[in-house]
């Protein structure tokens, strides 16, 4: 069977890929020409340059395809308002569907995110069922998200088209070229004061997020949605854990909520002014406040997502940037000793 993976340059796409793979699928990746695909690099797959809001490229991709992975996304945290996000994440959503029906493709895994649904706290966490809510925050990528996960939906009742989406948390894992989400783990190593804001997340390992991905084509009902979690932590909490895998001891400070939210107010004055990104603006200082928390207990039980521990997460992300992003992190030395058994858990998954 050919699987097409869009954005496969991605983390969570590489990792799709590198499952796909092991699998045995056949499979086709479908990028722009100028990608950086350092995260496949020893993966032997066949690849079709082109542009997500090129209709005719993208039916060039899926045509003698079975199934069809849309990974693809604009994730960038600068400009934050709607516009900026919807020519990908909305209008290359409907060229991809509009392929999928034109080449009667098998099943179809739109890859949406978890903020499609509004969030929870540690005691009563997000379900599927939980109302959106990104429209308050001012998030462009959360309303595109949400407005493409709705076109999906849309199309499966009217269309009846054969898709199924899924919905990632916070992923944490190897592969990550960007960096992406890994971001957080660069920023939270080799300081001596680490500051937390005062929300938290759902994370999950990204090859898990993969595995419940790829399971997505042959299990789970059409129409439906299956948000990819597993736990649920405070930034606090999860520098801990980043913490004990490093070995580091930084101090620990805690920005309250006020405080952020006033330095992210000058940011976007600063991004107003200069048309340049801030190192945080008001729309993030917001989420970074949120009790962002979810549950996977939906997709365990229909996609058999694992629930891989995040701290097995960040040592491997941490390994792969240490072989392959020396520059992002300038001491490895502390965390040499805690990296020792991370080859043999990515073994077991499969991943390396």
């Amino acid at each position: 069977m050919k699987v097409l993976v869009t954005g496969a340059n991605g983390l969570l796409g590489a990792n799709i890929v590198r499952e796909l793979v092991k699998r045995k699928y056949d499979v086709r990746i479908f990028t722009r020409e100028t990608s950086d695909l350092s995260g496949l690099e020893d993966v032997n797959v066949e690849r079709i340059n082109g542009d997500i809001l090129d209709p005719d490229s993208i039916g060039k991709a899926v045509e003698g395809c079975d199934y069809v992975i849309h990974s693809a996304a604009n994730t960038s945290q600068w400009p934050t308002n709607y516009i900026h996000y919807e020519p990908v994440n909305v209008t290359g959503t409907k060229h991809v569907i509009n392929a999928v029906k034109k080449y009667a493709v098998k099943r179809f895994v739109f890859i949406s995110s978890a903020n499609a649904f509004g969030n929870g706290t540690k005691e009563h966490p997000g379900t599927e069922l939980n109302e959106f809510t990104g429209f308050k925050y001012g998030s462009g990528y959360m309303m595109s998200k949400f407005v493409a996960q709705q076109t999906v939906l849309t199309e499966v009742e009217q269309s009846k088209l054969r898709a199924i989406v899924v919905n990632p948390t916070f992923m944490i894992g190897p592969y990550d070229s960007k960096p992406s989400s890994g971001q957080i783990i660069v920023m939270g190593m080799g300081k001596k004061v680490q500051v937390s804001p005062p929300g938290g997340k759902n994370f999950i390992h990204v090859n898990d997020a993969a595995i419940g991905t790829c399971n997505a084509l042959m299990m789970g009902r059409i129409g439906e949605c299956y948000l990819l979690a597993s736990e649920n932590l405070s930034y606090r909490e999860f520098f801990a854990l980043l913490n004990q895998v490093t070995g580091e001891t930084p101090k620990s400070l805690s920005l309250p909520g006020a405080l952020l939210k006033t330095i992210g107010t000058g940011g976007t004055l600063f991004e107003k002014m200069s048309r340049k990104p801030a190192g945080l603006n008001l729309v993030n200082a917001r989420l970074l406040c949120l009790d962002n928390y979810y549950t996977g207990k939906k997709a365990v039980k229909a996609l058999e997502l694992p629930q891989t521990p995040i701290e097995t997460a960040i040592r491997e992300a941490i390994e792969w940037f240490r072989d392959n992003k020396p520059g992002l992190i300038s001491d490895f030395q502390a965390v040499a000793p805690s990296l020792q058994s991370t080859n043999e858990g990515q073994q077991k998954r499969g991943t390396k």
